[in-house]
């Protein structure tokens, strides 16, 4: 093969935990009968809250064919390249076996936020019934927290929302006051920006970009000042298309198909992330073999400018050359329905509204899908007929 795919899992093979009937039929055209994968195939997901193996397992058991974790892509999987902070006290938020997916990550000193409301339980106030007794504050030290990792949507927003401030406001002190020199704060950095998701029910939900819209607003609202992030990952960011190329190439070469993999097929759900994200990725694989080979981004951001990734001396062996080489020739972008993406005429207003990241520029063309298919099984049928296959 010449050619692999991408695939988006919400909204495209589940929706919620019900599988689409589509699904599994595609995934039969997708093996051979000992069970492997005829062409290369990467689960780009935005979603966080859990270990690669545990989200193969789960596919595996939903498609009835052998996953592997390293087929697993989740939105903070490029934050092993991020190796400057792995040795740091960072505050994780998220959902989840947090300290367990930082650890596996290289964080060596993770800390949730429950860790840190139970050691500053004055901070907490929101919550009536959840506010101490205790009168006085906590004596409990804490290391200076030094980055702010965001894994995904919390539970308690209110909670979550209060202590990042807290932990930004101090530049790494909570439960000291409010200082006047703690801008630019300390390192933020987010994983997966969907505003929406799709689960089992009939309209979308609200996911980690919406937690994130909350937290830049009224971050924004007590300083008056823009929150800025070292880094966004997840769809649409490059890095995430970027590491997802890498991880196909492996699976070539470990299938020892000699032939260049020239063209990747994203098939998604949602127009502001998964075909944002492969036509943006698409554009930078043009601008490359232009040989304007532009410098890798994991943001189009508007606070600090362009968050690149980490410097060669701070990325283990091998991360620069594998992954700065893009090897493909494009990325296109294969649009369902049975996600996100409702096909149905809608008022021209709603459509204006943009829901991607406030870090990234709407640009119409790039929320233009390359062709749109009932669904995934439909999807497969198009690219193999595309590439005669």
């Amino acid at each position: 093969p010449s050619f692999g795919f991408l695939f988006d899992i919400d909204g495209v093979l589940v929706r919620g935990k019900t599988p689409i009937p589509a699904a599994r039929a595609a995934f039969r055209k997708l093996v051979n009968p000992q069970g492997q994968f005829v062409v290369p195939v990467v689960f780009v997901t935005n979603a966080g809250n859990c270990l690669r193996q545990k989200k193969a397992d789960q596919l595996s058991h939903l498609l009835g064919v052998p996953i592997s974790q390293d087929q697993v892509m989740m939105s903070h999987s490029p934050l092993r390249m991020f190796k400057r902070y792995h040795e740091k006290c960072v505050l994780v938020s998220g959902q989840g076996p947090l300290l367990d997916i930082a650890r596996d990550l290289g964080f060596c000193r993770p800390i949730t936020i429950d860790a840190l409301r139970e050691k500053r339980p004055l901070l907490d106030a929101v919550d009536h019934d959840r506010r101490p007794n205790v009168l006085s504050p906590s004596a409990v030290e804490l290391p200076k927290i030094e980055a702010v990792v965001l894994f995904g949507e919390p539970v308690r927003w209110e909670t979550s929302l209060q202590l990042i401030i807290d932990v930004l406001l101090t530049s790494g002190y909570p439960g000291n006051p409010y200082g006047q020199e703690s801008y630019p704060h300390i390192p933020v950095l987010a994983c997966n920006m969907d505003l929406m998701w799709v689960a089992e029910a009939q309209s979308p939900r609200f996911g980690h970009g919406t937690f994130m819209v909350c937290l830049e607003n009224i971050y924004k609202k007590i300083t008056g000042k823009e929150l800025q992030y070292e880094a966004l990952m997840g769809k649409p960011s490059r890095l995430t298309y970027q590491y997802a190329e890498h991880l196909i190439r492996a699976q070539a070469l470990q299938r020892s198909w000699e032939q260049p993999i020239h063209t990747l097929y994203a098939v998604g759900d949602n127009l502001m992330t998964d075909v944002y994200g492969a036509n943006l990725y698409n554009r930078y694989l043009q601008s490359s073999r232009q040989g304007r080979s532009p410098r890798l981004q994991a943001t189009v951001s508007a606070g600090r400018g362009p968050a690149t990734l980490p410097r060669d001396e701070e990325m283990g062996p091998g991360w620069e050359q594998e992954l700065a080489a893009a090897a493909a020739a494009r990325c296109r972008s294969v649009l369902v329905c049975t996600g996100v993406y409702d096909p149905r005429p809608r008022d021209s207003r709603t459509d204006a509204a943009f829901h991607g990241h406030r870090d990234f520029r709407f640009d119409p063309a790039l929320v233009e899908p390359d062709h749109i298919v009932p669904d995934v099984d439909a999807a497969v049928d198009l690219v193999f007929q595309l590439e005669n296959f």
